[in-house]
C-alpha cells in the first residue's frame, strides 16, 4: 500500500482522470461504490502491537476530529475549512448539509486546484513532459528487478496507456496510478464525482467562481521533486500490494468516516517497515507533499479569508497535525473550531 495510500489521501484526482483509459462507461456504474477490506481493521487481529502503535500515535494528532472547521477573527465574516477526499466513493462524495449551507452563503470557494478537466490536466501533463518521464537514457526498469516491472507494464497498460512507455515514466506517475484502483477509474469514466468537484458543483449552482489554493503543474513540480531514490523505495513496496488497490480505498473511506485520518502515517510507516523499507524513504515525501504544501496552501487561503465568507476544500491530510491548516491559520490569529 506505501506511497500509494498517502497519495490517495492529498492527491489530485490526476490519476482517476487523465488515466481513465478505454473503460465502458455504465450509468449504473455512477452509483455504485468500489468493495475493499479495512486493512486497518485487518491490522488490529493480524498485527495487534503494531495496530496499537499505529491507533496510539494517531489519537496524538491533532485536529482529526472533524472534516469541517468554522474559521474566526474579530471583524471578519467567518469562514470555513473542509477535509476532502479524492475518490468517488458515494459515502464520502455526498456533500454534508452544513457544507451545502456554508457554501450558500459565500462570497468565495477555493480548491486545491481550480480547473480539474480533463482538458486542463492533459495539458499540464504535456508542458511537464520532463517531470513524468526520464531523459538521457535513464529508465525506470533498469532500478527495479523483473517482476516488479512486469507489475508496472500492467499497471499502466490498466490506466490506458501503451506498456511500453513504462520504460521511461518516473516513479512518482507509477505510484499515482497505484493510488487509484480499476473500480475508481470505472467509476470516474462513468461519470461519478469526487468530493471536490461536488463542492465545485454547489459553488457553480450558487454562481460563485471557483479558485484555485495551487495549480496543477505546482502539484505535477512537487511530485518529481521527491529524490528518486526515495520514489523507488515507495514504489517498490506498493508495488508488493498492487493487487489490493480496492483494499486500499476502503481503508481510506473508513478513516475518514471514522475521524481517525491521523491513523494514516503511522499505518503507511508501518506496513513499509513491514516489507523492509526505513521511515527515511519517506522523507522527502512527507516535506514536499505535506508540510511544504501547507505552507503554500496557507498563504494562498489567508487573503480570501480575510475577505470574510470563505469557503476552502482540500485533502483531508492537510488539515491534522501540528503543522496542518487548522493549525497553521490558528498561528496567524484564527480561532478554527472543529463544526462536523
Amino acid at each position: 500500500m506505501t506511497s500509494r495510500f498517502l497519495l490517495g489521501l492529498f492527491l489530485c484526482t490526476c490519476a482517476a482522470m487523465f488515466f481513465s483509459g478505454p473503460l465502458p462507461a455504465r450509468a449504473d456504474d455512477a452509483a455504485r461504490r468500489c468493495h475493499g477490506t479495512d486493512m486497518l481493521a485487518e491490522m488490529q487481529s493480524t498485527a495487534p502491537d503494531v495496530y496499537k502503535k499505529v491507533m496510539d500515535e494517531s489519537r496524538l494528532t491533532a485536529n482529526t476530529e472533524a472534516i469541517l472547521w468554522k474559521i474566526e477573527k474579530p471583524g471578519i465574516a467567518p469562514s470555513y475549512l473542509m477535509a476532502t477526499m479524492h475518490i468517488s466513493d458515494p459515502r464520502i462524495s455526498r456533500l454534508p448539509a452544513q457544507a451545502k449551507e456554508a457554501i450558500a452563503h459565500s462570497k468565495s470557494v477555493a480548491l486545491e486546484v481550480a480547473d480539474l478537466s480533463d482538458k486542463a490536466v492533459a495539458a499540464a501533463m504535456a508542458k511537464s513532459q520532463e517531470l513524468v518521464a526520464y531523459g538521457g537514457g535513464k529508465t525506470l526498469k533498469t532500478q527495479l528487478s523483473a517482476e516488479e516491472f512486469q507489475k508496472v507494464e500492467h499497471v499502466v497498460a490498466q490506466a490506458g496507456m501503451p506498456a511500453k512507455v513504462a520504460e521511461v515514466l518516473r516513479p512518482w506517475l507509477i505510484s499515482m496510478l497505484l493510488a487509484t484502483s480499476d473500480c475508481e477509474r470505472k467509476q470516474v469514466a462513468a461519470g461519478a464525482k469526487v468530493l471536490d468537484l461536488k463542492v465545485a458543483a454547489e459553488a457553480q449552482k450558487d454562481g460563485l467562481r471557483i479558485t484555485g489554493l495551487e495549480t496543477i503543474e505546482k502539484q505535477l513540480k512537487a511530485l518529481a521533486s521527491i529524490p528518486d531514490d526515495q520514489q523507488i523505495a515507495m514504489l517498490k513496496v506498493g508495488l508488493k500490494y498492487a493487487d489490493r488497490s480496492d483494499d486500499m480505498m476502503e481503508t481510506l473511506v473508513q478513516m475518514y468516516l471514522k475521524r481517525e485520518i491521523g491513523a494514516a502515517m503511522p499505518f503507511q510507516l508501518a506496513l513499509a517497515a513491514a516489507a523492509g523499507v526505513p521511515a527515511s524513504a519517506f522523507d522527502g515525501f512527507k516535506k514536499t507533499l505535506l508540510l511544504d504544501r501547507n505552507a503554500g496552501m496557507r498563504d494562498a487561503a489567508v487573503p480570501l479569508i480575510e475577505k470574510g465568507n470563505a469557503f476552502i476544500a482540500v485533502g483531508a491530510l492537510h488539515l491534522v497535525g501540528s503543522a496542518g491548516l487548522v493549525a497553521l491559520l490558528r498561528e496567524r490569529g484564527y480561532t478554527v473550531t472543529a463544526v462536523e
